[in-house]
C-alpha cells in the first residue's frame, strides 16, 4: 500500500519547549491539525514548563544551517515561519537562507516567554530589523515587542495603527499586532499591508501559554494550503480561539492549548 502524500508541507524553525505547550512542538501541532505536513529546524532546546523558563541551550549555527539544508534539499516549502532564533547569528544565518528562495515567510519575532523570561540575546532584535525581516510576508509582534520595535507606547488602536505602519517600514509585506496585552473584553489583532483590518475574538480567560505561537503557526499553515493572507489570519484566528477556549490544564502553571479542537470542529462541518 502506498501511502498517500501530503498535498502541502510547511517548516517552523523555533525553539524547542518540552513542554508541548509551546515552540516548535506546539508549531507541528497546529500544522497537523490543519492537515499540511510540517518539518522543523531547532534553533535552540529550553528548559521550561506551564510555571516558567528555566535555562536556553542555543543551537550551534552550523547544526541550524545543517537542518536548514536538509529539508530545503528534499522539500518544496509552500510556507515557513520563524519562531525563537535566539541571537543575532542565527537570525543571520536564515536570513541567508531564506533569501531568493520565495518562500512566504511568517516572522513571530519571540523576544520572551508568557511568563516573561527572556528568549533573545542582545542584538538579536537589531538583526531582525536588519537582516529578516525585510524577507517577511507578515510580521506578527505582540505589544510589548512592537513598542521594542518602534520605540513607542501602544495603549489604544491609534497606537496600534502608528506603530504598524512604522514596522512595515522595515521591510516586510505586512504586519499582524497581536492586542493581547491591551486588556478589554476583546482580543482584537490588527493587519496591516497598506489597508487595516480588524481581526477579534472574545477574551478567554485562565491564561494559555503559547498562543502566539499557534497563532503564527495556524497562518503559516493555511497560507501554506493556499489562502490568501487576511483569509489564513481569519481562520488561524478562530483556530487559536478554539484553541484557548479549550485549554487544558495539563501542568501546574498556565494552561496549554489544544489545535486540535479546530480539527474537530471541522469534522463538524467547518471548511478550512
Amino acid at each position: 500500500m502506498v501511502p498517500r502524500a501530503h498535498a502541502r508541507t510547511v517548516l517552523t524553525v523555533a525553539g524547542s519547549d518540552p513542554s508541548g505547550g509551546a515552540g516548535v512542538q506546539m508549531d507541528l501541532k497546529c500544522f497537523a491539525a490543519t492537515g499540511v505536513h510540517g518539518c522543523s529546524v531547532l534553533t535552540a532546546i529550553t528548559a521550561q514548563n506551564t510555571k516558567g523558563v528555566r535555562s536556553v541551550i542555543a543551537i550551534p549555527p552550523g547544526a541550524v544551517e545543517a537542518q536548514l539544508e536538509a529539508v530545503f534539499d528534499d522539500f518544496v516549502i509552500s510556507a515557513m515561519k520563524t519562531g525563537m532564533l535566539h541571537d543575532a547569528r542565527t537570525v543571520r544565518l536564515v536570513a541567508s537562507k531564506v533569501a531568493g528562495r520565495g518562500t512566504p515567510l511568517i516572522v513571530d519575532p519571540v523576544l520572551s516567554a508568557s511568563k516573561g523570561a527572556t528568549l533573545s540575546r542582545p542584538g538579536m532584535l537589531e538583526e531582525l530589523k536588519k537582516s529578516l525581516i525585510p524577507h517577511a510576508l507578515l510580521l506578527t509582534p505582540n505589544i510589548p515587542e512592537a513598542e521594542r520595535f518602534t520605540d513607542m507606547r501602544i495603549r489604544g488602536l491609534d497606537d496600534m495603527e502608528r506603530a504598524c505602519k512604522k514596522m512595515l517600514d522595515l521591510g516586510c509585506k505586512s504586519v499582524l499586532l497581536k492586542g493581547g496585552h491591551a486588556g478589554g473584553k476583546m482580543a482584537n489583532d490588527l493587519l496591516y499591508d497598506g489597508r487595516f483590518r480588524m481581526f477579534g475574538a472574545p477574551r478567554l480567560g485562565p491564561k494559555v501559554h503559547g498562543t502566539g505561537c499557534m497563532l503564527s503557526a495556524f497562518i503559516t499553515a493555511f497560507v501554506g494550503r493556499g489562502h490568501t493572507l487576511p483569509r489564513a489570519v481569519g481562520l488561524a484566528k478562530s483556530s487559536v480561539t478554539e484553541a484557548i477556549g479549550r485549554g487544558l490544564q495539563i501542568g501546574k502553571g498556565m494552561r496549554i492549548g489544544d489545535p486540535l479542537a479546530g480539527m474537530r470542529k471541522c469534522s463538524r462541518g467547518r471548511e478550512w
